[in-house]
Protein backbone atom coordinates (compact mmCIF):
# COMPACT_ATOMS: atom_id res chain seq x y z
CA UNK A 1 0.00 0.00 0.00
CA UNK A 2 1.45 3.37 -1.00
CA UNK A 3 1.42 5.63 2.10
CA UNK A 4 1.00 8.90 0.17
CA UNK A 5 -2.02 7.82 -1.89
CA UNK A 6 -3.44 4.80 -0.08
CA UNK A 7 -3.55 2.69 -3.26
CA UNK A 8 -2.05 -0.74 -3.86
CA UNK A 9 0.61 -0.39 -6.53
CA UNK A 10 3.56 -2.22 -8.01
CA UNK A 11 6.73 -0.74 -6.58
CA UNK A 12 8.81 -1.97 -9.53
CA UNK A 13 7.18 -2.78 -12.85
CA UNK A 14 8.32 -3.40 -16.41
CA UNK A 15 6.86 -1.97 -19.60
CA UNK A 16 7.65 -4.08 -22.68
CA UNK A 17 6.85 -2.35 -25.97
CA UNK A 18 5.87 -4.21 -29.13
CA UNK A 19 5.83 -1.60 -31.92
CA UNK A 20 4.13 -3.42 -34.78
CA UNK A 21 0.51 -3.07 -35.96
CA UNK A 22 -1.38 -4.23 -39.04
CA UNK A 23 -2.28 -0.57 -39.67
CA UNK A 24 -1.62 2.77 -37.95
CA UNK A 25 -4.65 4.44 -36.38
CA UNK A 26 -4.94 8.15 -37.29
CA UNK A 27 -5.08 9.29 -33.64
CA UNK A 28 -2.21 7.15 -32.30
CA UNK A 29 1.06 8.84 -31.32
CA UNK A 30 2.64 5.78 -29.74
CA UNK A 31 5.85 4.35 -31.18
CA UNK A 32 4.25 1.99 -33.68
CA UNK A 33 4.69 0.94 -37.27
CA UNK A 34 2.40 -0.85 -39.74
CA UNK A 35 3.83 -4.21 -40.79
CA UNK A 36 2.02 -7.09 -42.50
CA UNK A 37 4.79 -9.48 -41.44
CA UNK A 38 6.42 -8.18 -38.23
CA UNK A 39 10.00 -9.40 -37.62
CA UNK A 40 8.92 -11.22 -34.48
CA UNK A 41 11.93 -13.48 -34.06
CA UNK A 42 14.44 -10.65 -34.58
CA UNK A 43 12.57 -8.28 -32.29
CA UNK A 44 12.31 -10.87 -29.53
CA UNK A 45 16.05 -11.59 -29.70
CA UNK A 46 16.70 -7.83 -29.44
CA UNK A 47 14.43 -7.47 -26.39
CA UNK A 48 16.18 -10.32 -24.65
CA UNK A 49 19.54 -8.75 -25.46
CA UNK A 50 18.42 -5.39 -24.08
CA UNK A 51 17.20 -7.09 -20.92
CA UNK A 52 20.66 -8.59 -20.41
CA UNK A 53 22.26 -5.17 -20.88
CA UNK A 54 19.95 -3.59 -18.30
CA UNK A 55 19.51 -6.43 -15.84
CA UNK A 56 16.21 -7.14 -14.14
CA UNK A 57 15.09 -6.24 -10.63
CA UNK A 58 12.33 -8.22 -8.94
CA UNK A 59 9.13 -7.14 -10.71
CA UNK A 60 5.68 -6.76 -9.16
CA UNK A 61 4.04 -6.27 -12.57
CA UNK A 62 4.77 -6.53 -16.29
CA UNK A 63 2.86 -4.74 -19.04
CA UNK A 64 3.09 -5.66 -22.75
CA UNK A 65 1.97 -2.58 -24.68
CA UNK A 66 2.14 -1.38 -28.24
CA UNK A 67 1.55 -1.28 -31.08
CA UNK A 68 -0.46 -4.47 -31.06
CA UNK A 69 1.15 -7.05 -28.77
CA UNK A 70 -1.61 -9.55 -29.62
CA UNK A 71 0.15 -9.95 -33.00
CA UNK A 72 3.16 -11.35 -31.13
CA UNK A 73 3.28 -15.16 -30.96
CA UNK A 74 2.71 -16.33 -27.39
CA UNK A 75 5.96 -18.30 -27.37
CA UNK A 76 7.88 -15.02 -27.68
CA UNK A 77 5.88 -13.46 -24.84
CA UNK A 78 6.75 -16.50 -22.73
CA UNK A 79 10.45 -16.11 -23.59
CA UNK A 80 10.44 -12.52 -22.39
CA UNK A 81 8.66 -13.41 -19.16
CA UNK A 82 11.12 -16.23 -18.50
CA UNK A 83 14.03 -13.79 -18.87
CA UNK A 84 12.56 -11.34 -16.33
CA UNK A 85 12.66 -11.74 -12.55
CA UNK A 86 8.91 -11.76 -11.98
CA UNK A 87 7.61 -12.06 -8.41
CA UNK A 88 5.01 -14.74 -7.63
CA UNK A 89 1.49 -13.34 -8.02
CA UNK A 90 2.66 -10.45 -10.23
CA UNK A 91 0.12 -8.74 -12.48
CA UNK A 92 1.03 -9.49 -16.11
CA UNK A 93 -0.98 -7.52 -18.66
CA UNK A 94 -1.07 -7.75 -22.45
CA UNK A 95 -2.84 -5.25 -24.71
CA UNK A 96 -4.99 -6.84 -27.41
CA UNK A 97 -7.03 -5.84 -30.40
CA UNK A 98 -10.60 -7.17 -30.55
CA UNK A 99 -10.15 -8.88 -33.93
CA UNK A 100 -10.92 -12.58 -34.32
CA UNK A 101 -7.31 -13.46 -35.21
CA UNK A 102 -6.04 -11.83 -32.00
CA UNK A 103 -8.73 -13.46 -29.88
CA UNK A 104 -7.72 -16.88 -31.20
CA UNK A 105 -4.39 -16.44 -29.41
CA UNK A 106 -5.84 -15.52 -25.99
CA UNK A 107 -5.62 -19.08 -24.64
CA UNK A 108 -1.95 -19.28 -25.64
CA UNK A 109 -1.18 -15.98 -23.88
CA UNK A 110 -2.83 -17.29 -20.72
CA UNK A 111 -0.65 -20.39 -20.90
CA UNK A 112 2.42 -18.19 -21.42
CA UNK A 113 1.81 -16.48 -18.08
CA UNK A 114 -0.32 -13.45 -18.96
CA UNK A 115 -3.08 -13.04 -16.34
CA UNK A 116 -4.69 -9.76 -17.39
CA UNK A 117 -5.91 -8.61 -20.82
CA UNK A 118 -6.50 -5.01 -21.89
CA UNK A 119 -8.68 -5.01 -25.01
CA UNK A 120 -8.69 -1.85 -27.15
CA UNK A 121 -12.38 -1.59 -28.01
CA UNK A 122 -12.50 2.27 -28.24
CA UNK A 123 -16.21 2.17 -29.20
CA UNK A 124 -19.05 -0.13 -30.23
CA UNK A 125 -20.57 2.55 -32.49
CA UNK A 126 -19.93 2.13 -36.27
CA UNK A 127 -19.52 5.86 -36.96
CA UNK A 128 -17.10 6.36 -34.05
CA UNK A 129 -15.04 3.33 -35.05
CA UNK A 130 -14.87 4.63 -38.61
CA UNK A 131 -13.77 8.07 -37.39
CA UNK A 132 -10.98 6.42 -35.38
CA UNK A 133 -9.88 4.21 -38.28
CA UNK A 134 -10.67 1.00 -36.40
CA UNK A 135 -11.29 -2.19 -38.40
CA UNK A 136 -13.48 -4.14 -35.94
CA UNK A 137 -17.16 -3.67 -35.13
CA UNK A 138 -19.11 -3.82 -31.90
CA UNK A 139 -20.01 -7.48 -32.24
CA UNK A 140 -16.34 -8.40 -32.73
CA UNK A 141 -15.46 -6.49 -29.57
CA UNK A 142 -18.05 -8.41 -27.56
CA UNK A 143 -16.81 -11.67 -29.10
CA UNK A 144 -13.25 -10.82 -28.04
CA UNK A 145 -14.39 -10.26 -24.47
CA UNK A 146 -16.17 -13.63 -24.45
CA UNK A 147 -13.05 -15.25 -25.94
CA UNK A 148 -10.98 -13.79 -23.10
CA UNK A 149 -13.34 -15.33 -20.54
CA UNK A 150 -13.26 -18.68 -22.37
CA UNK A 151 -9.45 -18.55 -22.35
CA UNK A 152 -9.47 -18.33 -18.55
CA UNK A 153 -8.96 -14.60 -17.99
CA UNK A 154 -10.74 -13.43 -14.86
CA UNK A 155 -9.15 -9.96 -15.05
CA UNK A 156 -10.09 -8.11 -18.23
CA UNK A 157 -9.95 -4.40 -19.00
CA UNK A 158 -11.71 -2.69 -21.91
CA UNK A 159 -10.45 0.63 -23.29
CA UNK A 160 -12.67 3.35 -24.76
CA UNK A 161 -12.27 6.82 -26.27
CA UNK A 162 -14.80 9.65 -26.10
CA UNK A 163 -14.78 13.24 -27.38
CA UNK A 164 -14.32 11.97 -30.94
CA UNK A 165 -15.21 14.15 -33.94
CA UNK A 166 -18.82 13.46 -34.94
CA UNK A 167 -19.55 11.59 -31.71
CA UNK A 168 -22.69 12.45 -29.72
CA UNK A 169 -23.40 12.28 -26.01
CA UNK A 170 -26.03 9.60 -26.64
CA UNK A 171 -23.48 7.44 -28.47
CA UNK A 172 -21.12 7.72 -25.50
CA UNK A 173 -23.95 6.71 -23.17
CA UNK A 174 -24.65 3.64 -25.32
CA UNK A 175 -20.96 2.70 -25.39
CA UNK A 176 -20.68 3.03 -21.61
CA UNK A 177 -23.83 1.03 -20.90
CA UNK A 178 -22.85 -1.76 -23.30
CA UNK A 179 -19.32 -1.94 -21.87
CA UNK A 180 -20.50 -2.07 -18.27
CA UNK A 181 -23.11 -4.72 -19.10
CA UNK A 182 -20.31 -7.12 -20.08
CA UNK A 183 -19.13 -6.91 -16.44
CA UNK A 184 -15.37 -6.57 -16.97
CA UNK A 185 -13.12 -6.01 -13.98
CA UNK A 186 -11.69 -2.76 -15.32
CA UNK A 187 -12.61 -0.05 -17.82
CA UNK A 188 -10.58 2.85 -19.17
CA UNK A 189 -12.19 5.84 -20.88
CA UNK A 190 -9.93 8.52 -22.35
CA UNK A 191 -10.90 11.81 -23.93
CA UNK A 192 -9.41 12.09 -27.43
CA UNK A 193 -6.40 14.42 -27.28
CA UNK A 194 -5.01 16.02 -30.44
CA UNK A 195 -3.21 19.11 -29.10
CA UNK A 196 0.33 19.24 -30.49
CA UNK A 197 1.92 19.83 -27.09
CA UNK A 198 0.31 16.65 -25.72
CA UNK A 199 1.44 14.39 -28.59
CA UNK A 200 4.77 12.66 -29.14
CA UNK A 201 4.26 13.18 -32.88
CA UNK A 202 1.73 15.04 -35.00
CA UNK A 203 -0.75 12.38 -36.03
CA UNK A 204 -3.01 12.55 -39.13
CA UNK A 205 -6.12 13.49 -37.12
CA UNK A 206 -4.23 16.37 -35.48
CA UNK A 207 -3.30 17.67 -38.92
CA UNK A 208 -6.92 17.42 -40.04
CA UNK A 209 -7.98 19.32 -36.92
CA UNK A 210 -5.48 22.11 -37.57
CA UNK A 211 -6.72 22.40 -41.17
CA UNK A 212 -10.32 22.65 -39.99
CA UNK A 213 -11.32 19.39 -41.68
CA UNK A 214 -12.64 17.90 -38.42
CA UNK A 215 -13.95 19.44 -35.22
CA UNK A 216 -14.00 17.88 -31.78
CA UNK A 217 -17.05 18.26 -29.52
CA UNK A 218 -17.06 21.41 -27.33
CA UNK A 219 -15.38 21.15 -23.93
CA UNK A 220 -18.69 21.24 -22.04
CA UNK A 221 -20.00 18.32 -24.10
CA UNK A 222 -16.80 16.34 -23.46
CA UNK A 223 -17.26 16.94 -19.72
CA UNK A 224 -20.84 15.69 -19.99
CA UNK A 225 -19.54 12.60 -21.80
CA UNK A 226 -17.14 11.87 -18.95
CA UNK A 227 -19.93 12.26 -16.40
CA UNK A 228 -22.15 9.88 -18.41
CA UNK A 229 -19.36 7.30 -18.54
CA UNK A 230 -18.76 7.48 -14.79
CA UNK A 231 -22.46 7.15 -13.99
CA UNK A 232 -22.96 4.14 -16.26
CA UNK A 233 -19.92 2.37 -14.87
CA UNK A 234 -20.80 3.09 -11.23
CA UNK A 235 -24.18 1.43 -11.72
CA UNK A 236 -22.25 -1.80 -12.39
CA UNK A 237 -19.85 -1.38 -9.43
CA UNK A 238 -17.01 -0.03 -11.59
CA UNK A 239 -15.83 3.04 -9.73
CA UNK A 240 -13.47 5.77 -10.81
CA UNK A 241 -10.10 5.51 -9.09
CA UNK A 242 -8.05 7.65 -11.50
CA UNK A 243 -8.89 10.39 -13.99
CA UNK A 244 -9.58 7.93 -16.81
CA UNK A 245 -9.80 4.55 -15.10
CA UNK A 246 -12.59 2.60 -13.37
CA UNK A 247 -12.48 -0.75 -11.62
CA UNK A 248 -14.23 -3.20 -9.37
CA UNK A 249 -12.77 -3.25 -5.85
CA UNK A 250 -9.32 -4.83 -5.93
CA UNK A 251 -8.93 -4.72 -9.72
CA UNK A 252 -7.20 -1.42 -10.41
CA UNK A 253 -4.12 -1.61 -12.66
CA UNK A 254 -1.12 -2.25 -10.41
CA UNK A 255 1.25 -1.49 -13.31
CA UNK A 256 -0.27 1.91 -14.06
CA UNK A 257 -0.49 2.65 -10.35
CA UNK A 258 3.30 2.40 -10.21
CA UNK A 259 3.47 5.50 -12.43
CA UNK A 260 0.93 7.37 -10.33
CA UNK A 261 2.58 6.53 -6.99
CA UNK A 262 6.24 7.11 -7.81
CA UNK A 263 7.23 3.49 -8.40
CA UNK A 264 10.12 2.50 -10.64
CA UNK A 265 9.50 1.22 -14.15
CA UNK A 266 11.97 -0.67 -16.29
CA UNK A 267 11.38 -0.12 -20.01
CA UNK A 268 12.23 -2.55 -22.79
CA UNK A 269 11.63 -2.14 -26.51
CA UNK A 270 11.43 0.57 -29.14
CA UNK A 271 10.00 3.86 -27.87
CA UNK A 272 9.71 2.67 -24.26
CA UNK A 273 10.40 5.11 -21.42
CA UNK A 274 11.74 3.95 -18.06
CA UNK A 275 12.79 5.36 -14.72
CA UNK A 276 15.11 3.46 -12.44
CA UNK A 277 16.13 5.28 -9.28
CA UNK A 278 16.66 8.93 -10.23
CA UNK A 279 17.44 8.24 -13.89
CA UNK A 280 14.88 8.43 -16.69
CA UNK A 281 15.62 7.09 -20.17
CA UNK A 282 13.78 6.74 -23.45
CA UNK A 283 14.59 4.24 -26.15
CA UNK A 284 14.65 5.09 -29.84
CA UNK A 285 11.11 5.38 -31.25
CA UNK A 286 12.35 3.96 -34.56
CA UNK A 287 12.26 0.16 -34.42
CA UNK A 288 15.15 -0.02 -36.89
CA UNK A 289 17.35 2.29 -34.79
CA UNK A 290 16.42 0.29 -31.72
CA UNK A 291 17.32 -3.01 -33.38
CA UNK A 292 20.59 -1.65 -34.80
CA UNK A 293 21.79 -0.41 -31.41
CA UNK A 294 20.90 -3.54 -29.48
CA UNK A 295 22.39 -5.82 -32.12
CA UNK A 296 25.61 -3.79 -31.88
CA UNK A 297 25.67 -4.37 -28.12
CA UNK A 298 24.61 -0.82 -27.19
CA UNK A 299 21.79 0.40 -24.98
CA UNK A 300 19.18 1.68 -27.48
CA UNK A 301 18.58 5.02 -25.78
CA UNK A 302 17.56 8.23 -27.51
CA UNK A 303 17.82 10.18 -24.23
CA UNK A 304 18.83 9.80 -20.58
CA UNK A 305 18.49 12.32 -17.76
CA UNK A 306 19.28 12.45 -14.06
CA UNK A 307 16.36 13.72 -11.96
CA UNK A 308 16.97 15.79 -8.86
CA UNK A 309 14.92 15.45 -5.66
CA UNK A 310 12.78 18.50 -6.46
CA UNK A 311 11.83 17.14 -9.89
CA UNK A 312 10.95 13.74 -8.46
CA UNK A 313 8.83 15.32 -5.70
CA UNK A 314 7.02 17.59 -8.16
CA UNK A 315 6.23 14.72 -10.50
CA UNK A 316 5.08 12.64 -7.54
CA UNK A 317 2.46 15.25 -6.65
CA UNK A 318 1.30 15.75 -10.25
CA UNK A 319 0.86 12.03 -10.81
CA UNK A 320 -0.66 11.37 -7.39
CA UNK A 321 -3.32 14.01 -8.03
CA UNK A 322 -4.60 11.81 -10.88
CA UNK A 323 -5.91 9.38 -8.27
CA UNK A 324 -9.31 9.75 -6.62
CA UNK A 325 -7.63 8.93 -3.31
CA UNK A 326 -5.39 11.98 -3.79
CA UNK A 327 -1.85 12.53 -2.54
CA UNK A 328 -0.17 14.06 0.47
CA UNK A 329 1.24 17.49 -0.33
CA UNK A 330 3.80 19.26 1.82
CA UNK A 331 3.61 23.05 1.88
CA UNK A 332 1.69 25.18 -0.63
CA UNK A 333 -0.85 26.07 2.06
CA UNK A 334 -2.03 29.34 0.49
CA UNK A 335 -2.33 27.86 -3.00
CA UNK A 336 -4.20 24.83 -1.65
CA UNK A 337 -6.64 27.09 0.20
CA UNK A 338 -7.23 29.05 -3.01
CA UNK A 339 -7.88 25.84 -4.96
CA UNK A 340 -10.23 24.60 -2.24
CA UNK A 341 -12.22 27.87 -2.32
CA UNK A 342 -12.51 27.45 -6.08
CA UNK A 343 -14.01 24.00 -5.57
CA UNK A 344 -11.13 22.20 -7.29
CA UNK A 345 -9.67 20.27 -4.35
CA UNK A 346 -10.72 18.79 -1.03
CA UNK A 347 -8.27 19.13 1.84
CA UNK A 348 -7.64 16.50 4.50
CA UNK A 349 -4.92 13.93 5.14
CA UNK A 350 -4.49 13.98 1.37
CA UNK A 351 -5.27 16.55 -1.30
CA UNK A 352 -8.03 15.16 -3.48
CA UNK A 353 -9.35 16.65 -6.70
CA UNK A 354 -13.08 17.23 -6.99
CA UNK A 355 -14.92 16.33 -10.21
CA UNK A 356 -14.31 19.91 -11.36
CA UNK A 357 -10.66 19.57 -10.37
CA UNK A 358 -10.24 16.44 -12.47
CA UNK A 359 -11.54 18.37 -15.47
CA UNK A 360 -8.56 20.76 -15.11
CA UNK A 361 -6.01 18.40 -13.54
CA UNK A 362 -3.06 19.87 -15.49
CA UNK A 363 -3.83 23.38 -14.29
CA UNK A 364 -4.17 22.29 -10.64
CA UNK A 365 -0.92 20.32 -10.81
CA UNK A 366 0.85 23.30 -12.40
CA UNK A 367 -0.37 25.57 -9.60
CA UNK A 368 1.31 23.28 -7.06
CA UNK A 369 4.57 23.02 -8.98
Amino acid sequence: MDPLTGIEAARVTAYVHYPYCLSKCPYCDFASIAAKEPPNERYTRALLAEQKLRGSPKLDAVYFGGGTPSLWPARHVAEVLEALDVAPGAEITLEANPGAADAARFRDYRAAGVNRLSIGVQSFEPSTLAALGRAHDGDAAEAAFRAARAAGFDNVSLDFIYGVHGQTLEQVRRDAARAAALEPEHLSAYALTLEKEALAEEVPLAKQLSRGEVALPPDDVVVSMQRAVAEAYARKNLHRYEISNYARPGYHSRHNAAYWTGGEYVALGAGATGRVGAVRYQNHRSAEKYLADVEAGRLPEASREALDDETLATERVAMGLRLVSGVRVDGHAKELERLARAGLVQLGDRVQLTDRGFDVHSSVAAALM
